[in-house]
């Protein structure tokens, strides 16, 4: 299991930034007024509502910095992402990780994030939160459970979800540790100094707005590079916003993903709350975590 970051405590700071894509200031207000009220500080960085024109918060080296900044501050306890998009790959080889490595502190996001997520549990085998992010402080109802995940998880309360089953799912129950995160960067990640490690894991799956042939081509892909053989278990978040080609695919995106892992006889769920969707739970990747796939409940819960 990975060494878990220190949770924090009132007065801790959080500090809040944008690695990848653009986002406005005013969208993180709501995010900054939350955390305050939960009894931490908030410091924002330089690429939150900054001056870029184009797609991307900054430079690549103005968004390095940004981020390397909060990694290296030893006053900063956290750091909560504004929103995922693209841009992490561009900078992850750049990133110094010696302060962090020594100090950790919380990294919490998803989406782009997970390549970060896996950068760091491959090589450093400490633990992330692959979480909502400043953007999703936004969205109701309230109270929202999925943001309210951030807290439990970042003061220490150990997780227990539940979800409903699906007809899909494959029965049993595993104990192992978490990874995993989109699909889509961890599909590119393989091969780089960011390919994770998936052996012996519980990997969980998501993402959003692909072409259904591209799940399928991502997922043979996770196969070939026997991703899929040797995980303790799957489990299958949201895959929201796909899209078809013109002459139908012929499968939905669950349905290619049971097609794929139909040889495998680890337990699989799928429609659990994570993900591209306000059904976002907070999860500790790089600890050990319990997988119960049954008739009638699915739960995954933090073993303590």
């Amino acid at each position: 299991m990975a060494q878990i970051p220190p949770y924090l405590s009132a007065g801790d700071t959080i500090g809040i930034v944008c690695p990848g894509g653009y986002m406005s200031a005013e969208n993180t207000a709501q995010c900054a007024a939350t955390l305050t009220e939960w009894g931490f500080k908030v410091r924002t960085g330089r690429t939150v509502g900054g001056d870029s024109t184009n797609y991307f918060s900054g430079t690549d080296e103005e968004r390095l910095a940004d981020l390397q900044s909060m990694l290296d501050d030893e006053e900063v306890n956290a750091i909560l992402f504004c929103r995922g998009g693209y841009g992490i790959g561009r900078i992850i080889e750049q990133i110094s990780f010696k302060r962090f490595r020594k100090s950790p502190k919380w990294i919490l996001g998803y989406s782009d994030i997970t390549l970060l997520h896996a950068h760091i549990y491959t090589n450093y085998d400490i633990a992330t939160a692959h979480s909502p992010m400043a953007g999703a402080f936004n969205e109701k109802p309230e109270p929202n459970k999925y943001i309210h995940s951030i807290y439990e998880l970042l003061t220490g309360k150990p997780a227990s979800y539940t979800c409903e089953p699906h007809p899909f799912n494959r029965r049993g129950e595993v104990k192992a540790v978490l990874a995993g995160g989109n699909l889509t960067l961890l599909a590119h990640a393989i091969g780089g100094s960011s390919d994770l490690k998936a052996k012996g894991c519980l990997l969980f799956l998501e993402d959003i707005g692909e072409y259904l042939y591209n799940i399928d081509r991502m997922l043979y892909q996770l196969k070939r590079a026997g991703k899929l053989h040797k995980p303790e278990g799957i489990i299958i978040g949201s895959f929201t916003d796909c899209k078809d080609t013109e002459r139908p695919f012929g499968k939905n995106a669950y349905e290619i993903i049971r097609d794929v892992l139909d040889e495998f006889d680890y337990p699989v769920c799928f429609g659990f709350p994570v993900g591209h969707a306000m059904e976002n739970f907070a999860l500790k990747c790089g600890v050990e975590y319990r997988l119960k796939v049954g008739n009638n409940k699915v739960s995954l819960s933090e073993v303590g």
